[in-house]
């Protein structure tokens, strides 16, 4: 089972990512994203509807019994428009063709995720543990139902030993954009100041502002990392974390502008008046989606002395996709060619691609992406858009960093571009760390999407370039680029 939870998952469609109900926990689990000191006040995570919890335990039933009409029966419109009569009943099949019969219900958990109840079933099969992650509406009605490998309970995030917690201070701080109100926390090092300053900016999908993946915290590392070196940090919720499809007032009218740029153009100059700030050096340290359009956050700005680029794609996302299972599903070799599932999976992936790229794709469309519906609007935004064109016009300071492991934003293809493209010019820095994944992590052999539940930090060096980066004004001291040269 390879790509159990990617050959399985089937849809979303209500919610505006399939990743929304990853890393749901019951409430007496998860840990404050918010990097406040202790005495503060956090935000408490919610509990999902009691009707929720015993409405999920009787579709499981209903499921498992063979009665599918009856889920089926209880979609919301959207469920009912994403998925035809029958699917479940194939996916339950498959499922029990890989993990074996189903036994019984082992333990439930649910929260709120938006205005979607969630809850995960821990349910025992004659092969292992499997969740069913089953979202309702606010009707009652299933928005998003699918079955993943079983998740252990998330580990406490501990902070890195590069970081000093001594040498600065947090404190909440909205991000307010029109009529989209974020939490973020700004990260202020002791002193007086003005102090250098950075935005930091999430991959793809509904993050929170420490960028939780699993047990690792990648923004908050990173934000503790540069603060303790003498660099303010500001971080904020994503807006679809937090809205989802009303991240724009019109869903079919979605792009990464809404998702993404706006609210890094305003995080800045937000950032721009907070006191001991130094206005004239703020920067954007992007990573992944944050990174691929970093150039586009910068372009006209003025306020933005420069971008960092941590795992930047050059290549379109769909491409991106792609490329991704087809490495997941050969991870075995030839001892282990791909099921059918997997090519299943590849073949729907494939297709996605050549909906987003076809020139009939027009506005008001909608597309599936891995179970999950986005409309056409997001992909026509980017058909149109090379980052490494934009970037050419930019006469900022320029840093792109990238990890040699990274089977996300393969370092072959993305990075060997990103050199080719602004080769020679002055404000442009580069720099491989080889033994890095695309969450920056440190490890060794082929990576794998199972590091992803393994605790780890950013790794020291990455902070350290940045900071040094960021404090000589967007330019790397001699040893760090000569390190990085290759």
């Amino acid at each position: 089972m390879k790509v159990f939870a990617l050959a399985l998952m089937l849809s979303c469609a209500a919610l505006p990512c399939a990743a929304q109900l990853v890393d749901v926990q019951h409430p007496d689990q998860q840990q404050p994203t918010n990097g406040q000191q202790p005495g503060a006040q956090p935000t408490q995570p919610q509990e999902a509807a009691p009707a929720a919890v015993s409405s999920a335990q009787q579709v499981i039933q209903q499921i498992s019994t063979g009665q599918f009409d009856k889920v089926e029966a209880q979609y919301n419109a959207r469920l009912t428009a994403a998925l035809q009569p029958g699917k479940l009943a194939q996916a339950w099949a498959s499922l029990l063709e890989q993990a074996g019969s189903f036994d019984s219900v082992a333990s439930v958990r649910s929260g709120k995720v938006q205005s979607y109840d969630v809850v995960i079933l821990v349910c025992k099969f004659q092969k292992g543990l499997i969740d069913a992650q089953i979202a309702f509406d606010v009707e009652g009605k299933i928005a998003g139902l699918r079955f993943t490998g079983h998740q252990t309970p998330v580990p406490a995030w501990v902070e890195p030993a590069y970081a000093k917690p001594d040498s600065f201070s947090e404190q909440p701080l909205t991000l307010v954009n029109g009529t989209f109100e974020l939490p973020g926390t700004l990260t202020m090092p002791k002193g007086d100041g003005p102090f250098p300053a950075a935005v930091l900016i999430a991959g793809s999908g509904p993050h929170d502002e420490d960028e939780t993946i699993g047990p690792n915290k990648v923004l908050k590392d990173l934000a503790w990392g540069l603060a303790s070196r003498g660099v303010a940090v500001f971080r904020y919720t994503k807006r679809t974390q937090k809205y989802g499809e009303k991240s724009n007032t019109d869903p079919a009218k979605l792009t990464v502008d809404d998702e993404t740029v706006s609210d890094a153009r305003a995080a800045v100059a937000l950032l721009a008046k907070q006191q001991k700030i130094d206005a004239r050096h703020i920067y954007i340290v992007g990573h992944s989606l944050g990174a691929y359009v970093a150039p586009r956050i910068a372009t006209g700005d003025t306020e933005i002395a420069g971008i960092v680029m941590l795992a930047a794609n050059t290549r379109p996302m769909e491409q991106l996709l792609v490329d991704e299972i087809r490495y997941l599903i050969n991870l075995g070799g030839p001892s282990q060619p791909p099921t059918a599932d997997e090519q299943k999976q590849l073949a729907a992936v494939e297709d996605s691609e050549k909906k987003i790229q076809s020139p009939n794709l027009k506005p008001g469309d909608t597309v599936q992406v891995l179970g999950g519906t986005m409309p056409a609007s997001y992909w026509l935004d980017l058909r149109y858009y090379h980052p490494v064109e934009v970037a050419k016009a930019l006469r900022i300071p320029v840093l792109i960093l990238q990890g040699g492991r990274d089977f996300q934003v393969p370092p072959d293809s993305n990075f060997a571009e990103w050199k080719s493209g602004l080769a020679g010019r002055p404000n442009v820095e580069f720099k491989l760390y080889p033994n890095l994944n695309h969450l920056f992590i440190a490890g060794t052999g082929p990576s794998l999407p199972k590091e992803y539940d393994t605790p780890g930090h950013l790794d020291e060096p990455v902070v350290v370039d940045i900071a040094a980066w960021i404090s000589a004004g967007g330019k790397l001291p001699p040893q760090a680029a000569a390190d990085g040269a290759n």
